[in-house]
């Protein structure tokens, strides 16, 4: 899944990329609001994390104009500003969610999969396809009897899969999502490899990877 952090703290910056990559993420992390518009009109998010106070455009004006023209990306606001009318104000603008500094990584991250589940919002926080289930929260998986042990990319890949399940991922949002150099997976046959592997992993859960030639690939029950 891939995310986009806007900080203009490096240190804080360089903290929040590191463990967000090592939760299995994909990061892209900028500096100010500009380069965060910039990677917006790019990128596909899942999840924008912006500060509040950024040179040349705030977080709060990142947010402004992503609701102007549309954007739904859940954006969860970092800042020093706790008043009661600074909430108010970043969540009128459109804001989903609100985190005070200093923070606790594991509340971010709790955060960040809470904004992911928000668009299905009665469904549970295990992501459950026929008798596959994967948590992640604690990035778990069951496919039937078996635990299999899936690499950092495979459980993205799955998640990805599960979230969307039973629509077709096309190859290029495979690649944002999962890659940070999405040209290189899209180029080269470093999806197909990575598929394979995954299919053989969960080979005895009752699910199937299916290949949609010229298109992607879908998970389905079987």
């Amino acid at each position: 899944m891939r995310l986009l952090v806007a900080e203009d703290d490096p240190g804080l910056r360089s903290v929040l990329e590191r463990g967000l990559r090592e939760s299995g993420y994909v990061v892209d992390a900028v500096p100010d609001g500009e380069e965060a518009l910039a990677f917006l009109r790019t990128y596909d998010y899942e999840v924008a994390v912006l500060d509040w106070r950024m040179p040349k455009v705030t977080g709060l004006e990142v947010v402004r104009e992503l609701r102007r023209r549309g954007a739904t990306v859940p954006v969860l606001m970092l800042t020093a500003r706790d008043t009661p009318a600074d909430r108010v104000a970043g969540l009128d603008e459109g804001a989903d969610d609100y985190l005070v500094k200093p923070f606790d990584l594991g509340e971010l991250l709790a955060r960040i999969r809470a904004l992911q589940r928000r668009p299905a919002a009665l469904a549970a926080p295990t992501l459950v396809l026929g008798d596959l289930a994967y948590d992640p929260a604690t990035r778990e998986v069951r496919a039937g009897a078996e635990t299999p042990a899936l690499t950092a990319t495979e459980m993205a890949l799955l998640e990805l899969l599960l979230r969307r399940s039973p629509a077709v991922v096309d190859r290029r949002s495979i690649a944002v999502q999962v890659w940070d150099q999405e040209a290189d997976a899209v180029g080269s046959n470093t999806i197909e490899v990575h598929m394979a592997r995954l299919r053989a992993k969960l080979a005895t859960a009752a699910v199937r990877i299916e290949t949609v030639r010229g298109v992607g690939y879908r998970i389905v029950a079987t």
